[in-house]
């Protein structure tokens, strides 16, 4: 297939015409699958009454009848041509979203009218297809043919297959002649058909009568059970009105020059004549069969030790078939394929295939030196193969010994080694030396011969006590020398080992005890030493038994008994012997836990608060005493799903405790458990105790609901927290006036009231308490209520207390409120008494101003503000700042170069003519120098008497009442912050705004180069504090260079610039670069080299994912992107659901998903991307693919009356959409049509 179809795609073709013509015709059904590579999946429909025949893999040819389906598969994406009989016509339908492709008998001819059966000349077959079939001179070949996914009727699934019934199959070409009246021919043609057909069944049947199973092409008998081979190649192309039979092709298309990848097809061609019978096609195949039989033994040449190349020659074609019938072209020349089998026992040996291609020569590889082989050629055109030619026997040459194995350590002693080796394969030229090599015992890996000669055996003496020897072996022969052998490591004996020391305890446990040892003292690091750790019991009179022999320096002893004292030594032996045995050591097994308490019980009456337990020791302690008992509580006789909580409350070594704190009316869970010096015993089952209940505690003060009225308020109030373990039946409301004597004002179950007969403007205070079985609780905190709210009274004027020149704060006191509480204070401010604003508003009695004007005058007044209304301001207050230090300077300029003149230089200088001009002043260096110029700021009140220049790290300077400056003595190309304050009788005044200058530079230094951005193929480098683009007034330009391969460094940018970008590069590489400086002054050294790395690059985008709609589900797949420099590579794939937003569906690293339970009137859309997952890195996401769509089924009602003829078909043609390659091809000339506009129009409005 050309193009990734988006739909379910559906091929309907015509392999094959039997007398009964099926009104359902054969159908391709298409799947993409990501197999190895690209590969697509065709279901062929084959109708009761109709055969298909395809070649498998292992060269039978599998003849399937129907009703059928048959997978094939095709492993290149291509599909087969689709070629239709003369009397038809190929129809395009959409049904449910699927593209049908219909062969469909032709209507009758109308006189006047369009002639249904008239086609344009192949190839292409069809002018409407393109997009769905290739053409041939595009159909590229791939070296596997369709074959079937299961390699045969045996494998393949029942319902797929049916019984097996060999038939004749027919393909017409399209180049025929059409009558004149297409019904009439076709009538007459099915008639005919109908004959031949019932006499190709009987012949198949007594053919399958003779052969058991009926031979096909040649007498070549089909194996159902034959496993499936390797593919094979083709070279053939579709056929086009050559005689076929049984996948025989006795003319062939005339552009066999263009290979494609096609079916192998049955059927006869009209063009042999029309009244041709099975047994001349038979006569066609039998030639054909004598041809490929007749393939000439192969040649062997360039006879190697492990290869050799063939070479042999096609089948030659009899003088019989070079001759045409009448009236018929020749035979076009076929494409045969070729099998090289070798056998290396023998001629009548078993051979096995070596190559499969149809190229005329082949090359052998990996066979063994000095060994005689077999080898043949057998050639196979289509579904046929010939006999294999005569063998032919070559023998390789020798060559050198295969690799030896290591040597091998047979006896030693303390100062020698005896080796011995056994002989490797000698591949024909016998072994005349070996060559031992060792390491002399230094361990450097540095080999030196110490062996020469034909023996397999070897001793070595004046070595050193245990030490280590490394040796490797190769073999020699006339041919060379072998491969080394492994590198074998082998030590030489030592003494007898000293006696180790007395083992230690690492931990002990109730029936085990964890021991370990040291090595003895003195023995050499090589030497291999075990153990034998000895155990003695005491009291038990068996002595010291052996209970640990191995090389580990610790053993875990088992199986032992609680709280008993055990006895142990160590004995170190090697190869040379034993060591005396180590002193003994004595260690102690632990106790065991004891078993539970008993008897837990409450002892009395339990109270609300507390109550007392008792309990009885442990049946049996564990071997120790026990130390302290634990007693664990749980409120609450329900059990939540993950357990009750229980809490220690008590621990120690009584035998009762008293459990208080606890909550009256509550039930309680309790169990004890005891602990010894062998552990915790198990939990007593726990006891229920039940408190009793008490007098619910305090409620919550009551609150006002509502806004409080002149006469009466309605309060409420909730249940108390504590009720006392009983529920609260009862409540009683007290109010409080004046004095403290209180009344009752209400008495009942409900949880709110209203009290009446209330004065307003008055505050009143209630309390609230709750009663239940057990009495009344104690009464809530009072709360308080207010009726009636008035506006407050006028506030007295304010007290201004100015704190400094620049801040005063202003106090003033409560009015009478009237009722209501005073919820804030509103105060006016400003310096005309007529034109004050607010400036604060808040419950606060004082307001701190800030940011006032030394020396000024200003007004305030304040009001007061409460839930009734507001009250009238207070009379207003003047009050006046104090003097203060100067404001800040707020303009300074530099002076210019011209300005920068030195006092007392300005001289007057005339010449002997008196004509000369006054001399040029003398200036002051700008590179040691800059000059300042400012206005003067405001006094506040007070004169300024001098100005301070700060220069940071420098002394400041103090000068008179000028508003000039130069600083002098400064350093050449250097940035100052300089700031100036003004100073007058009060003190100092604050610093202007800091600002920056910089005197003129000497050559100057590199800057410090960053790199700011980068991706896996640039780098964007920074240096200097600059901006990133040139100014015109910049001075100062840069050179950046760059290491290349050779370390030399390349120029890459020169200019004022701050940042360059470089491109071009490789992905995780690092690259060195330095800079440098230069302007007016010269060129600066370079900098330090600097090196960056390149980031990873993201995986590439992917193509739009293909989705296939499979029932109620979908199956999307994606291509797959190959490992990223050994990173693996996995997939997101998300999906969209109608006008939602997109979502993940799948990650992984399988390149297909099946979305199952689909909606059949929803729209869902696709996008898929790659995912590189780095080893040392987090991941890295790749672009998304571009979207696909998956429309929801519609069914569409095919019109295939007889009387639309040709109008259905352009009416489907006109409806048909655009494919990928065709809606990218407009969009590229969309772009294209615009950027030549764009162009013409800057062209003649911009440059003109």
């Amino acid at each position: 297939m050309g193009t990734e179809s988006e739909t379910e795609v559906q091929r309907m073709a015509v392999l094959g015409e039997t007398r009964s013509w099926s009104p359902k015709p054969w159908e391709f059904r298409h799947y993409n699958c990501d197999f190895y590579h690209k590969s697509e999946v065709i279901l062929v429909q084959v109708n009761p009454g109709e055969a298909f025949t395809i070649q498998r893999d292992d060269g039978q040819i599998q003849c399937i009848t129907g009703p059928a389906q048959v997978p094939m598969m095709s492993p290149n994406g291509s599909v087969p041509q689709i070629y239709v009989p003369p009397g038809y016509v190929q129809q395009i339908i959409e049904e449910n979203g699927v593209r049908r492709v219909l062969v469909l008998p032709q209507t009758e001819f109308h006189p006047g009218g369009h002639s249904p059966l008239h086609h344009p000349p192949p190839p292409p077959p069809h002018a409407h297809l393109q997009a769905f079939i290739p053409h041939p001179h595009i159909m590229h070949p791939h070296p596997h043919l369709y074959s079937g996914m299961a390699g045969g009727t045996g494998d393949m699934n029942p319902q797929y297959i049916s019984q097996y019934h060999p038939a004749h199959t027919t393909i017409y070409s399209e180049q025929d002649t059409h009558p004149p009246q297409g019904r009439a021919a076709f009538a007459h043609r099915d008639e005919r058909a109908s004959k031949t057909y019932e006499r190709l069944q009987k012949k198949l049947k007594e053919r399958q009568g003779v052969g058991g199973g009926g031979g096909v092409g040649g007498g070549l008998a089909l194996s159902k059970d034959s496993p499936p081979a390797s593919p094979q190649k083709s070279r053939g192309t579709p056929p086009s009105g050559g005689d076929l039979q049984n996948g025989l092709g006795g003319k062939a298309s005339e552009e066999q020059a263009q290979p494609s990848t096609t079916f192998t097809a049955l059927g006869k061609s009209p063009g042999r004549g029309k009244e041709t019978e099975s047994g001349e096609l038979d006569e066609d195949a039998k030639a054909l069969q004598e041809r490929l039989n007749s393939i000439c033994k192969p040649v062997v040449t360039d006879i190697q030790a492990r290869g050799a190349s063939l070479s042999w020659v096609a089948p030659s074609q009899t003088e019989g078939d070079d001759e045409a019938d009448d009236g018929v072209e020749g035979p076009v020349e076929p494409s045969f394929t070729y099998e090289v089998s070798v056998s290396y026992s023998g001629k009548d040996g078993k051979y096995k295939s070596a190559y499969s291609g149809v190229e005329l020569s082949a090359t052998l590889q990996d066979l063994r030196p000095a060994t005689d082989y077999h080898v043949r050629v057998q050639a196979m055109c289509n579904c046929l193969q010939g006999i294999p030619s005569e063998p032919v026997s070559f023998t390789t040459l020798s060559c050198e010994p295969d690799r030896p194995g290591p040597p091998r350590k047979t006896s030693g002693t303390k100062s020698s080694l005896v080796l011995q080796w056994k002989a490797p394969c000698d591949n024909g030229s016998k072994i005349q030396n070996y060559i031992l090599q060792w390491d002399e015992g230094k361990g450097t890996g540095v080999f030196e011969q110490c062996y020469y000669g034909p023996l397999k055996t070897y001793r070595l003496t004046k070595l050193s006590t245990a030490s280590r020897y490394s040796f490797r072996l190769a073999a020699k022969n006339d041919m060379g020398v072998s491969e080394f052998s492994e590198v074998v490591h082998i030590m030489t004996s030592c003494s007898v080992p000293a006696p180790p020391l007395s083992p230690e305890l690492i931990q002990s446990g109730v029936t085990w005890l964890c021991v370990r040892w040291h090595r003895p003292a003195g023995s050499p690091k090589e030497d291999e030493i075990s153990y034998v750790l000895e155990m003695e019991e005491e009291g038990s009179g068996y002595g010291f038994q052996a209970s640990y022999d191995g090389d580990e320096l610790s053993h875990t002893v088992r199986n032992l008994h609680r709280s008993t004292t055990y006895r142990f030594r160590v004995i170190a032996y090697n190869a040379e012997g034993k060591s005396n045995p180590s002193s003994v050591s004595e260690f102690t097994t632990a106790p065991d836990r004891p078993s539970c308490p008993c008897r837990l019980a409450v002892k009395g009456k339990p109270h609300p608060t507390s109550f007392r337990l008792t309990w009885d020791p442990p049946k049996d302690n564990g071997g120790s005493d026990v130390t302290k008992y634990v007693v664990e509580l749980s409120e609450g006789l329900s059990v939540c799903i993950s357990g009750p909580s229980w809490n220690q409350v008590y621990c120690g070594s009584a035998m009762e405790c008293v459990c208080d704190d606890l909550s009256p009316g509550c039930s309680y869970q309790a169990r004890v458990h005891c602990i010894s010096a062998g552990g915790e015993s198990q939990l007593t089952e726990p006891l229920q105790v039940q408190t009793p209940p008490v007098p619910p505690g305090p409620c919550q003060p009551p609150r006002v609901i509502g806004k409080p009225k002149a006469r009466e308020v309605q309060l409420r109030w909730a249940p108390p927290l504590v009720d006392g373990g009983s529920a609260v039946s009862l409540y009683s409301v007290e109010m409080f006036a004046q004095v403290d004597e209180g009344w009752e004002v209400y008495q009942g179950s409900e949880l709110d009231c209203t009290v009446g007969s209330l004065l307003p403007g008055r505050t009143y205070s209630f309390r609230l308490r709750a009663a239940n079985k057990a009495g009344y609780g104690p009464f809530s905190e009072r709360s308080e209520a207010t009726t009636g709210p008035g506006a407050p009274e006028a506030c007295r004027p304010p007290h201004i207390n100015c704190k400094s020149p620049t801040c005063a704060v202003i106090s003033w006191e409560a009015p009478p409120c009237n009722g209501a509480a005073v919820s804030e204070y509103r105060l006016e401010w400003g310096a005309a008494e007529g034109s004050m604003q607010m400036c604060y508003t808040g419950a606060a009695l004082s307001h701190e101003m800030r940011g006032l004007l030394p020396a000024t005058n200003y007004f305030c007044r304040v009001q007061a503000v409460n839930v009734a209304g507001v009250g009238p301001f207070s009379e207003a207050v003047l009050c006046q700042t104090p003097c203060s230090v100067p404001a800040p300077v707020s303009s300074v300029h530099t002076l210019r170069e011209s300005e920068m003149i030195v006092e007392g230089s300005r001289t007057i200088e005339r010449g002997e003519d008196e004509e000369d001009e006054e001399a040029r002043p003398l200036l002051y260096s700008p590179s040691t120098c800059l000059g300042l110029c400012w206005e003067a700021p405001c006094d506040h009140g007070s004169e300024i008497t001098s100005y301070l220049i700060d220069l940071g790290e420098k002394q400041p300077i103090l000068t008179g009442p000028v508003t000039k400056y130069i600083i002098q003595n400064l350093q050449p190309d250097t940035t100052y912050r300089i700031r100036i304050q003004a100073l007058n009788s009060l003190g100092v005044g604050p610093f202007s705004h800091t600002f920056k200058l910089k005197t003129k530079p000497l050559p100057p230094l590199p800057p410090r180069l960053e790199c700011t951005a980068s991706s896996h193929q640039t780098l964007r480098l920074k240096w200097g504090d600059g901006p990133a683009k040139a100014q015109p007034t910049d001075s100062l330009q840069y050179h950046l260079q760059m290491e290349d391969k050779n370390g030399r460094f390349i120029s890459l940018y020169k200019g004022p610039c701050h940042t360059h970008k470089v491109q071009r590069l490789n992905e995780s590489t690092s690259y060195a670069f330095r800079i440098q400086a230069f302007n007016e002054a010269g060129e600066g050294p370079f900098s330090t080299v600097y090196t960056f790395t390149t980031p990873r690059s993201p995986p590439a985008p992917l193509k739009a994912p293909r989705v296939e709609r499979v029932d109620e589900s979908c199956e999307v797949s994606w291509e797959t992107l190959p490992p990223m420099k050994g990173d693996p590579v996995v997939y997101c794939l998300q999906s969209m659901q109608g006008n939602s937003e997109f979502k993940q569906i799948y990650k992984g690293s399988a390149t297909s998903y099946q979305l199952p339970n689909l909606s059949s009137s929803t729209e869902y859309r696709f996008r898929v991307c790659a995912i590189r997952q780095c080893q040392d890195a987090p991941e890295i996401i790749g672009p998304y693919s571009s979207t696909i769509i998956l429309l929801p089924p519609r069914v569409d009602t095919p019109g295939v009356s007889g009387t639309t003829g040709s109008k259905a078909a352009e009416a489907q043609k006109q409806k048909r959409s655009l494919t990928d390659e065709q809606f990218s091809f407009l969009i590229i000339a969309l772009l294209a049509v615009t950027s030549i506009l764009i162009a013409v129009a800057i062209q003649y409005f911009v440059i003109e």
